[in-house]
C-alpha cells in the first residue's frame, strides 16, 4: 500500500495549457478590435458626459426661469399691495375728516385746556344749561368740544363764565392728533 507521503512532489499531476501560437495579423486585429473597443466606450462616455451637461444646464436655465417668475410674481404682489394700503389708508383718513354735521351750541363757557401725552390739543367744555338724566342720575348738561387754532383758545379763555355761541363742525373720527372729540369750533360769538 502506497500512501501520499511517498509520492515525490514533482510528480504530482498538474493540467498543462497547451500554448496557442498567434500570428502577426491575429496580434494586429485583436489590438485594432480593443482600439476600436476603447475608442467607442470613450465616445459614449463623451456622448454621456455631453447628455449630462445639456441636461444640467436645461434644468438650471428651468430653475432660473422659475426663479425669475417667482420674484416678478412677489415683486408684484408687494407693489400692489402697498399701493392698496396707501389707497385704503387715503380712504379712511377721508373718511374720517369728512364733515358730517355743522352747526352751533349755545351755553356758559366752563373751561378751555391744552392736554394731551404726545399730542397737545386745545380742549373745552360748554355747559349747555338744564339737567341731564342718565340712569338714576341727573347730571349737568355739558358739552365737550376740541380746536384747532390757537387765537380761539386765547379768545375763549377770556370768555370763560360767560354766554357765548359756538359754530362747530363734526367730523366722523378724530385722530389723535387732532383732538379728543369729533367737534371742531371755528368760530366764536358772545351772547
Amino acid at each position: 500500500m502506497s500512501s501520499k507521503k511517498d509520492i515525490p512532489k514533482s510528480e504530482n499531476p498538474t493540467p498543462k495549457v497547451p500554448e496557442v501560437k498567434t500570428s502577426e495579423t491575429d496580434k494586429n486585429f485583436i489590438s485594432k478590435g480593443i482600439d476600436n473597443a476603447k475608442e467607442s466606450i470613450n465616445s459614449t462616455k463623451d456622448s454621456i458626459n455631453k447628455e449630462i451637461t445639456e441636461t444640467k444646464e436645461s434644468i438650471s436655465k428651468s430653475v432660473d426661469s422659475g426663479v425669475k417668475k417667482t420674484k416678478s410674481f412677489f415683486r408684484l404682489v408687494l407693489i400692489y399691495s402697498s399701493i392698496a394700503l396707501v389707497l385704503s389708508g387715503i380712504g379712511y383718513m377721508l373718511w374720517a375728516n369728512w364733515v358730517y354735521s355743522e352747526g352751533t351750541r349755545t351755553g356758559y363757557m366752563m373751561k378751555i385746556s391744552k392736554k394731551g401725552y404726545l399730542f397737545k390739543t386745545y380742549e373745552g367744555q360748554l355747559n349747555l344749561g338744564g339737567l341731564q338724566e342718565d340712569n338714576s342720575s341727573v347730571l349737568g348738561n355739558v358739552w365737550s368740544f376740541s380746536l384747532k387754532e390757537d387765537f380761539l383758545s386765547k379768545k375763549l379763555e377770556e370768555m370763560e363764565g360767560k354766554k357765548v355761541q359756538l359754530r362747530y363742525k363734526e367730523i366722523n373720527k378724530a385722530m389723535p392728533w387732532q383732538g379728543e372729540t369729533n367737534y371742531y369750533v371755528y368760530d366764536v360769538v358772545e351772547k
